[in-house]
């Protein structure tokens, strides 16, 4: 049986040192080929338009601004070229920034801090994840998304009942439906039924797959804000 073709990767970064570093860095990984890079968000675009890659790995600040260009990227490129995967790279927990990279859905997205290069297992896994259509969020990002939850006045929690949060709340800890029920004491089946009203409350239409659904409600109640953040 013939291995898997390499995942072709774009990687934007404006800094020569830490762009030439990630550049070895993937270089290291047989399944991984590297084919274009660039340094600011226009040719973030122009390079994706060419090589067509699964997955750009990109800074979240860059010229022409230094501002927000890796998640204008990632907006951009769900438009244009859905099926490229999108890893931000940041060296700012930026839960704001988060929340718009995984708005409409968290398909395909991911948002890692720049710390998390020094360890390739988890840019492979977050690589991996987001080519196949999948997502990962860095753990000090959720950890500022549940301060965060805090300072906001307004939610559409606040439609949730009881019940509906507290299952809401075990999803945000990671546990399946199985662990969920045994947990508080129902039936998986019972558990299913809470978890899809907290999809409908919150306004997570049946047009984003279940999975992405659950990350998305589960972003919306660590940061207690409804679609994204200003």
């Amino acid at each position: 049986m013939e291995p898997a073709p390499a995942l072709r990767i774009v990687a934007a970064e404006d800094s020569y040192l830490i762009r030439e570093g990630l550049r070895a860095l993937l270089a290291t990984q047989d399944d991984i080929d590297l084919v274009g890079t660039a340094a600011s968000l226009p040719e973030v675009l122009a390079v994706v338009a060419e090589h067509r890659p699964d997955v750009l790995v990109t800074d979240v600040r860059m010229p022409p601004g230094q501002g927000d260009e890796g998640i204008r990227a990632a907006e951009e490129l769900r438009a244009g070229h859905p099926e490229t995967g999108v890893v931000v790279l940041s060296q700012y927990v930026e839960p704001d920034w988060a929340l718009r990279l995984f708005d409409p859905t968290a398909a395909g997205r991911a948002y890692l801090l720049k710390e998390r290069l020094g360890d390739i297992r988890q840019l492979r896994q977050a690589i991996r994840s987001v080519a196949a259509g999948g997502s990962m969020l860095d753990p000090r990002v959720v950890e500022a998304l549940v301060r965060a939850r805090t300072a906001r006045e307004r939610s559409p929690l606040t439609r949730l009942a009881p019940g509906e949060r507290d299952v809401l709340e075990l999803m945000a800890a990671g546990l399946s439906n199985a662990a969920i029920a045994e947990g508080l004491v129902l039936s998986e089946r019972a558990v299913e039924k809470r978890i899809t009203a907290v999809l409908t409350k919150l306004d997570l239409g049946p047009d984003d797959p279940g999975v992405h659904r659950r990350v998305r409600a589960v972003l919306m109640y660590l940061a207690g804000t409804a679609g994204g953040g200003s």
